[in-house]
């Protein structure tokens, strides 16, 4: 957990859920985005199915970024220049991202 954090929610899918994993986010005060796990046994309501659509929506937007860098090697000699170089492949997903929303 980042102490940095300034949203104070983490964002998890299914295989992160425990009990207590759920006890060890709200003693370090985060609120908990994990979705919730169904058994054969005990299927989930219609409550828990509703906040895990609610919660993937949001998560659908992030792993979006990330799926669009993810099979793109960045190489290069020294972190700075690999920073610059990640930094402009975020630079262009923005504004292909711009151009697609303003079209």
């Amino acid at each position: 957990m980042d102490e940095n954090n300034s949203n104070g929610s983490v964002w998890t899918n299914s295989a992160y859920g425990s009990i207590k994993r759920e006890a060890a986010l709200s003693g370090a005060h985060y609120h908990s985005q994990i979705h919730r796990k169904s058994t054969g046994k005990r299927p989930l309501n219609e409550r828990e199915q509703e906040a895990n659509r609610k919660r993937s929506r949001v998560r659908a937007r992030v792993e979006h970024v990330f799926a669009q860098q993810a099979n793109q090697l960045v190489r290069s000699i020294g972190q700075g220049r690999v920073g610059v170089k990640i930094d402009m492949m975020n630079l262009m997903y923005n504004m292909r991202r711009l151009v697609w929303l303003a079209g």
